[in-house]
């Protein structure tokens, strides 16, 4: 291994976009359009299509014909308040000679003149930024840990448009990365993007858990301990890559075991095994969402 740190890798395409003229990139991952997922190769997640509505989602806009120098026109980047790596799709069309927009404002005053026709729709697109006007997600030079100085292995390649992301391994049967948060503290531990935005996102029923351990078998999760559980398999209908973060720990004088399913984590904590800390224990009993997308399916390995 090229690494000491019990994490792999992969490698995705970078797209480009534009937010209020200042160059940025962002990664695909998920939708909750069941036909651009099979289309794009995308993961298919219905449920964050709840997040089509104002102050849970950013808006692309997506260009149909110009050529493929015009980049997504995005109205939101990390440093924002309004953030949030979940966008509600806008096709445009252009109706006269294509010309470059910069900015949310551009496509609109472009409409307003008739040279382009905005298609919106309610299908929502998982789309992180990695690089943005003024910063990007940060290079973890040591490779040691799972958090250490960041997610990523590479800076971005905005050349090759291609970045390298560690590759978590998450029990039932996937590999994932971590892209974002929405609890500003979490994401400066992690060394991740804030997006304050997806702090609402369940109320619109939109994410899934994740059950992370602080103690217990020393091993690659998040914590250093068994690898996290999430709630639901990859390509269940109930599946969303915004998780809703929970931490448990082994109480004094139980002897821990590798849980694999939340049934089985939920089973131990009714039974008295487990304490369970909403968000973290240093988060006071507040839930925060880490958008944990899942590129890879492929068998556990961990055994404790």
């Amino acid at each position: 291994s090229e690494w000491k740190g019990a994490f792999g890798f992969v490698v995705f395409r970078l797209h480009r976009a534009v937010v209020d003229g200042k160059e940025a990139f962002f990664i695909r991952t998920d939708t909750s359009d069941q036909e651009l997922a099979g289309k794009e190769g995308l993961v298919s997640a219905p449920k964050i299509g709840g997040l089509a509505r104002p102050g849970l989602s950013g808006e692309a806009y997506f260009f149909e014909g110009g050529g493929s120098e015009q980049p997504v026109v995005m109205s939101s980047e990390p440093g924002r308040s309004d953030y949030t790596p979940a966008w509600r799709i806008n096709r445009v069309e252009w109706k006269s000679e294509p010309r470059s927009l910069s900015s949310v404002d551009d496509v609109r005053a472009a409409e307003v003149k008739g040279d382009v026709r905005v298609l919106p729709s309610k299908a929502i697109i998982n789309a992180a930024l990695v690089k943005w006007s003024n910063a990007e997600l940060p290079v973890d030079g040591d490779l040691t840990e799972y958090l250490g100085g960041g997610q990523l292995i590479e800076p971005p390649n905005t050349q090759d448009l291609t970045v390298k992301f560690k590759l978590h391994e998450c029990f039932p049967g996937v590999r994932y990365i971590v892209a974002d948060t929405s609890l500003e503290p979490m994401a400066q531990g992690m060394q991740i993007a804030h997006s304050p935005a997806l702090q609402e996102s369940p109320r619109a029923r939109a994410t899934g858990r994740t059950n992370v351990f602080m103690n217990g078998f020393k091993g690659p999760g998040p914590m250093g301990f068994q690898p996290s559980v999430f709630d639901s398999e990859a390509g269940a209908e109930e599946w969303s890559p915004y998780w809703d973060h929970m931490t448990y720990a082994w109480k004094k004088g139980k002897d821990p075991r590798v849980l694999t399913t939340e049934d089985e984590v939920h089973a131990a904590r009714d039974g008295g095994d487990l304490d369970e800390f909403p968000g973290t224990p240093d988060t006071n009993g507040s839930i925060f969402t880490v958008n944990c997308p899942v590129p890879v399916i492929a068998p556990n390995t961990f055994t404790g």
